[in-house]
């Protein structure tokens, strides 16, 4: 990939705000960028240069935009994909992010569990999985209470939940499988950590080159979504160490370029592996503001084969979600110019064409001297804002 011209032609499948800032970095090198995704006038779609409306299950639909417009690229930005296809487009000598393989083993929490457990004997939380409730509550008394409830393909937090007692095993059903992308309904379940902090190590894989970490992001979640994040996050230079050899280890076995965003679950004395995501991770959106190269730029970097000579936090930095609470068409955000008022915030709203309850629809970002005032300015502005729903 070493002396790449540009442009090169890049399709991304998946057009929501991870997208949109991976477009945005792609267009600043003057590459031309193609966004697919489900529906019309998603974020990325607004500011790439063409972009169709299909179903990225159709294998169909994929084999007809690939033909359409014969991308240098294939970059995935969400798990609900006919990833078999994307081996197909490989052979035809489209370079598929960061390989069509690995992206179908990682677009799976149970493809990439199982890597990580059984194949390369990395510690993860104990777990099983259930294709139906019966199984789901045998599988649930086998792990124990209580435990946490998930598909095994869906994004940011959909279909996730903390089940205390079996009673509760049937709801956690439910919500999963309502909250499952892709076409199979399969479960996981998984023991509940007692940990310290999440974070997430946001880990460059390049062609020719070694493999680089970005500090450490801390994040909260609720409802398996997060909420915020924090750069650096505040954890031993001992722990860091052994999550970076985790996720060398795990990337190494996926191969390929591009950045990946590896989860872990620091307790007091243990670093676990959670889950890997093959791109730029929503907690990630810190580094807008906290790096000299946000995430976007290096996944680009990375896929391009173009150098990345340092990667450094400018400040401690934080984010903090803007969420929707209702359905609606007709969005707009008020408080804006109050949110901006203060040094070294700033905000990034997402375009999305309409709302529901929890949908992620903007960000707050803060940089401060310390970690806790860049968390409360972030929370601060993100409080500020007000959604109006055209009610």
């Amino acid at each position: 990939m070493k002396n790449l011209q540009l442009p090169q032609k890049i399709m991304l499948l998946g057009a929501g705000e991870l997208g949109k800032e991976f477009v945005i970095a792609a267009q600043r090198l003057g590459n031309f960028v193609v966004a697919i995704d489900r529906y019309a006038n998603a974020p990325a779609m607004q500011v790439a240069d063409a972009s169709e409306v299909i179903s990225m299950l159709s294998g169909d639909d994929l084999e007809r935009v690939v033909n359409k417009y014969q991308p240098d690229f294939i970059v995935p930005e969400i798990e609900a994909i006919r990833t078999e296809k994307l081996a197909e487009f490989e052979q035809k000598g489209i370079t598929v992010i960061p390989t069509a393989a690995a992206t179908n083993y990682t677009m799976n929490r149970d493809r990439i569990r199982e890597l990580a457990a059984q194949k390369l004997g990395i510690r993860t939380a104990k777990y099983a999985y259930a294709s139906s409730l019966e199984e789901l509550a045998q599988a649930s008394a086998k792990i124990g209470f209580p435990n946490v409830v998930k598909p095994v393909m869906s994004s940011s937090g959909k279909g996730q939940s903390i089940v205390y007692l079996a009673n509760q095993v049937t709801s956690a059903w439910e919500y999963a499988i309502e909250g499952a992308r892709g076409d199979t309904p399969k479960i996981i379940v998984e023991e509940l950590i007692d940990f310290e902090v999440e974070i997430t190590l946001l880990t460059v894989k390049q062609w020719d080159a070694p493999t680089l970490f970005c500090p450490p992001i801390g994040h909260r979640q609720e409802r398996g979504d997060y909420q915020e994040s924090w750069q650096p996050a505040d954890i031993s230079t001992a722990k860091i160490e052994q999550a970076e050899a985790i996720a060398a280890k795990v990337t190494d076995a996926l191969g390929g370029a591009g950045i990946f965003g590896v989860e872990f679950f620091i307790t007091k004395d243990e670093v676990i592996f959670s889950e890997l995501s093959p791109r730029p991770h929503d907690t990630g959106m810190v580094t807008l503001i906290s790096q000299n190269l946000n995430e976007f730029e290096l996944h680009l970097r990375a896929i391009l084969g173009l150098p990345i000579p340092k990667i450094e936090v400018v400040a401690p930095s934080a984010s903090a979600v803007i969420l929707a609470q209702k359905h609606s068409e007709q969005i707009s955000f008020a408080n804006v110019a109050k949110a901006l008022e203060t040094v070294d915030v700033d905000l990034k709203l997402f375009g999305k064409p309409d709302s529901r309850p929890y949908r992620r629809m903007g960000v707050a970002l803060a940089k401060a001297e310390t970690i806790q005032s860049a968390r409360e300015k972030a929370l601060t502005a993100a409080n500020v804002i007000v959604i109006d729903y055209g009610e």
